[in-house]
């Protein structure tokens, strides 16, 4: 079958590799039909590495996928063959501290699809999980929607974690890349209105505000606390920063107003951040971590089911895993005016969207 491994920095290679032959009781053979090129991905693929998490190549990256079951072990009731499923790439042990006090995504013995040192990636036709990870969701969403799940599943425990007082509450969000926007998309469907996008891609913050985003700010071309206080006297509630950057940072302390929270959901290159502690403290800003997602699978299933979220407002380029390459040198260069790409193993055809 074929496989796409990092084999250096910036290097991508085909590779015909064995099919896995056999599953155990409680696991699923899984057809690959779509994947989803995320940030993390693009670390690895561009920096070799995310903080201590370091690439031994080769290696296959890739964790948002969708399906078709090709078989079940004689343990699985929960979906059966030909079932299109969204899988969570984030297989839990089940028993340690973090998973019995309801905290699987901090699982001790945690593993992750294309994580170093953990679990090879879903850039293949084939691949062996557990049955717990997989949601069937055939009849209700396509390959490409199922796929887009997992992204959505950070934006709504981002916003859960927020805990918005009220509908009302002033929002801004930094990165209009895909977390950015599913965050975006979530607060929407909760009725959130007063949003206010900052990203410095003039083609990324017109899409966010196709989406919704009630204002954009463009951060090379305006200041920033400058146009949010214009608007927002008392500044902002909430800040989700979904773009690894320092100065977004930076930013989100100066206009989140006193007592207001600093949702930190992207992965910064340098694996840290630096913060102004006087304003921080003066302020009494509470700084939010996000860590994945916890139990949020099924709620973005209902948001997409329903159509009162639409995952695919947010992808522009269509690849076949040939073109997996170029796909990931798109992304990492912000080329062409790629938000979020997607490598069909399906029938979906190449191009952009």
């Amino acid at each position: 079958m074929l496989a796409v491994k990092l084999v250096g920095i910036e290097q991508m290679a085909l590779a015909e590799v064995e099919k896995p032959s056999k599953i155990g009781p409680d696991e699923v053979l899984i057809r690959i039909q779509s994947v989803g090129v995320c940030g993390s991905d693009v670390h690895y693929y561009a920096d070799g590495k995310i903080g201590s998490q370091v690439v031994e190549y080769p290696f296959i990256v890739g964790h948002e996928c969708s399906g078709i079951i090709e078989a079940c072990g004689a343990a699985v009731f929960h979906v059966k063959v030909g079932d299109l499923v969204v899988v969570d790439p984030s297989v839990h042990c089940g028993r340690c501290d973090q998973c019995l006090g309801g905290r699987p995504h901090t699982c001790r013995n945690n593993r992750f699809l294309g994580c170093p040192g953990q679990l090879e990636g879903c850039l293949t036709e084939y691949l062996v999980m557990p049955a717990f990870t997989c949601f069937p969701v055939t009849g209700m969403m396509d390959a490409t929607e199922a796929a887009l799940i997992e992204p959505l599943t950070i934006g709504v425990y981002s916003v859960k974690l927020a805990s918005l007082v009220s509908s009302a509450a002033s929002v801004a969000i930094f990165g209009a890349g895909p977390i950015g926007l599913s965050i975006l998309l979530k607060l929407l469907a909760d009725g959130v209105s007063n949003i206010t996008m900052i990203e410095p891609l003039d083609y990324r913050l017109e899409m966010a505000g196709r989406m919704g985003a009630f204002r954009q700010i463009n951060p090379l071309k305006e200041e920033v606390l400058a146009t949010v206080a214009k608007e927002e006297k008392l500044l902002l509630d909430v800040v989700f920063e979904a773009s690894g950057e320092q100065e977004a940072v930076d930013h989100a302390l100066k206009i989140l107003k006193p007592g207001g929270k600093l949702v930190l959901v992207g992965i910064p290159a340098s694996a840290s951040y630096r913060f102004d502690m006087d304003l921080m403290r003066r302020k009494e800003i509470t700084v939010i971590n996000v860590r994945r997602q916890n139990h949020c699978v099924e709620e973005a299933i209902d948001l997409v089911a329903s159509r009162k979220v639409d995952v695919r407002k947010m992808v522009t380029h269509y690849f076949a895993p040939e073109e997996t390459p170029a796909a990931f040198a798109m992304v990492a260069g912000y080329k062409d005016g790629v938000v979020k790409a997607m490598i069909n193993f399906g029938t979906e055809l190449s191009g952009k969207g």
